[in-house]
């Protein structure tokens, strides 16, 4: 009876250890499995992301292709330059956005999350272009696959200061699904705004700081 038991946890051991290491997703251009974080693609013509392992995205660094391979680098810019009068301007609706310069659009796009989704907010052009004259480090962000995600919620609250981050485009999108996923009623509720800051901590811990680099 001993061994017999003995034998059934060496195999429940066994049967975690294959789940363990199954992949969450697979590369959607061959297949390889996928674990925790992992590449991604970008089509910019519908915004469209693909996971991919390594070895795939590799093959999308270079320019001239149909996707784009969405970068990994995460910036947090405490200089950058940006009063309540020039934000006003910009005519987002809520006090959270990402902006990215879409290629196909050829101008700069601003996409606010909701309940609802991604929203695009019409973007005064020349209210954008005084921004980043302020603010040199948003010319070398690149094209469709990089956003500066701006977050003023606290600020606007009298709470915290604003926060700007230079993000690949796929943590804005995984900010929009949090969010789309887990509001509920009027306000969010208590979870929702928890997993907020969950995303913005690992933003952090992420990132790295350039200071006197943001503004010109």
């Amino acid at each position: 009876m001993e061994r017999a038991l003995g034998n059934e946890s060496a195999f429940s051991t066994l049967r975690g250890l294959v789940r363990r290491t199954r992949p969450a997703e697979r590369c959607e251009l061959c297949s390889a499995g996928l674990f925790g974080e992992h590449e991604h693609l970008l089509e910019p013509g519908t915004r469209k992301l693909m996971c991919t392992c390594e070895a795939c995205s590799i093959l999308f660094s270079n320019k001239g292709t149909k996707y784009k391979r969405v970068p990994r680098r995460v910036l947090s810019l405490p200089d950058f330059q940006l009063p309540d009068d020039k934000w006003d301007s910009l005519r987002v609706p809520i006090a959270m956005a990402f902006f990215f310069h879409s290629t196909p659009d050829n101008r700069v796009l601003a996409m606010y999350p909701s309940p609802a989704g991604a929203t695009e907010s019409l973007l005064p052009l020349e209210a954008w272009k005084e921004i980043e004259d302020d603010n040199r480090v948003l010319k070398q962000m690149s094209s469709d696959v990089e956003a500066l995600l701006v977050d003023r919620i606290g600020h606007s609250r009298g709470a915290a200061p604003a926060e700007y981050f230079i993000l690949p485009i796929d943590k804005c999108y995984e900010l929009v699904g949090l969010i789309r996923g887990n509001w509920k009623g009027l306000s969010g509720g208590t979870e929702v705004w928890q997993k907020i800051g969950e995303f913005f901590q690992r933003v952090k811990e992420r990132a790295q700081v350039v200071k006197g680099e943001a503004h010109a």
